[in-house]
């Protein structure tokens, strides 16, 4: 062998061993080692140059690129014996459906391999890293690694989150109009029902935020945010329904009224017994009806002064009654009782009654 990249590392009857550097692809082939004995004694081996492949690089975008177009990036690596693997990730997901094609260079013995990654371009892959990997075993496990981030421009996305999920009379509330797009949206611009802010003291936009204070039910309708950019324009709605205000009722305990029991006592001289009306005792029906509170020491303090005046006042009555008890003769009746028949006893009747006016007893 004769070149200057060979050199002799050890020789002895038992071993020769050679070293070559700046190994090139031309340097793959058969070597033949022969020690000169009798008879002559050879070995063979054969040497195999890997091709490492070169860094791979992205083409095909163009930025920036607009939501829904298709975009086609390919990535490319030369010079890699045998062909290298290409294999394409989006934010460190690898993505399987690509297409792969393998050249073979005859001069060199070498290979160019090329990828093709296809898609529609959508808002969600705005800022996406896109990355290229080549995998071949003369890396020793390091891939190369080609890497292009992605520029998606999209109309805007727009919603409005309101600060009070139960507005009511008299409330405040705050709408926030919240856009997203690229390029940056333009100030957003609220309406209601169609047209402008119909009270711009009460309804204040600071930017993208509404505030409306004092609500009152001319409040009531839909409002719109509207965002845009260069790109476009979007809008979504927000219906405001203001609600009567929420009383809340407090328990309240009902004293029920007191009626006065009246006592009368009437005596007639028509019988020969006296006759009394019973006593009364009148209370209010609906003394009790109206009592909703949860006081029940209330309520029983005041049903035990009601049991109190009426015991009272049925021993008053009975001793009352007790002591006007007796027996009283009319004057007719006593005309009658020696009276042999009723003639003679209504005669005796009107004759006593010269008297009558001596006899009489009051009773109060």
């Amino acid at each position: 062998l004769r070149d200057n990249r060979i050199e002799l590392v050890r020789a002895s009857w038992h071993e020769l061993s050679i070293s070559v550097s700046d190994v090139s692809l031309s340097d793959e082939g058969q070597y033949t080692c022969s020690l000169f004995t009798m008879p002559v004694k050879t070995s063979k081996a054969f040497l195999t140059v890997l091709g490492v492949p070169e860094k791979p690089q992205i083409t095909g975008f163009t930025s920036p690129v607009m939501e829904g177009e298709r975009m086609q990036l390919t990535c490319k690596t030369s010079g890699s014996k045998p062909a290298a693997d290409i294999r394409w990730f989006k934010n460190d997901k690898e993505v399987k459906d690509v297409k792969y094609l393998k050249e073979e260079d005859a001069v060199r013995k070498t290979f160019t391999v090329s990828s093709t990654l296809d898609f529609l371009a959508d808002r969600s892959d705005d800022g996406a890293v896109v990355s290229c990997r080549v995998d071949h075993e003369s890396l020793n496990s390091t891939p190369q690694i080609a890497m292009q981030v992605l520029e998606i421009h999209y109309t805007p996305l727009v919603k409005i989150i309101s600060s009070n999920s139960w507005p009511e009379e008299g409330q405040s509330i705050i709408l926030t109009c919240e856009s997203k797009g690229k390029p940056v949206p333009e100030p957003v611009l609220w309406t209601k029902d169609g047209g402008e802010l119909p009270d711009p003291e009460r309804m204040v936009v600071n930017g993208r935020v509404l505030s409306i204070s004092f609500l009152n039910k001319t409040d009531n309708g839909t409002y719109r945010c509207e965002a845009k950019n260069p790109i476009g324009r979007n809008s979504t709605e927000y219906v405001l329904i203001v609600h009567d205000v929420f009383n809340t009722l407090l328990p309240t305990t009902v004293i029920p009224s007191l009626t006065t029991a009246t006592v009368t006592t009437l005596t007639a001289l028509t019988a020969s017994t006296s006759t009394s009306a019973p006593a009364t005792s009148i209370r209010d029906p609906n003394a009790l009806a109206g009592q909703t509170g949860p006081d029940h020491a209330l309520i029983g303090g005041i049903v035990a002064v009601v049991v109190f005046v009426t015991l009272c006042s049925i021993i008053l009555l009975g001793r009352y009654l007790a002591r006007h008890k007796g027996t009283y003769l009319t004057n007719e009746a006593k005309g009658a009782e020696d009276a042999p028949d009723a003639d003679t006893a209504i005669i005796n009747a009107e004759g006593s009654q010269v008297n009558a006016e001596e006899k009489k007893e009051y009773f109060i």
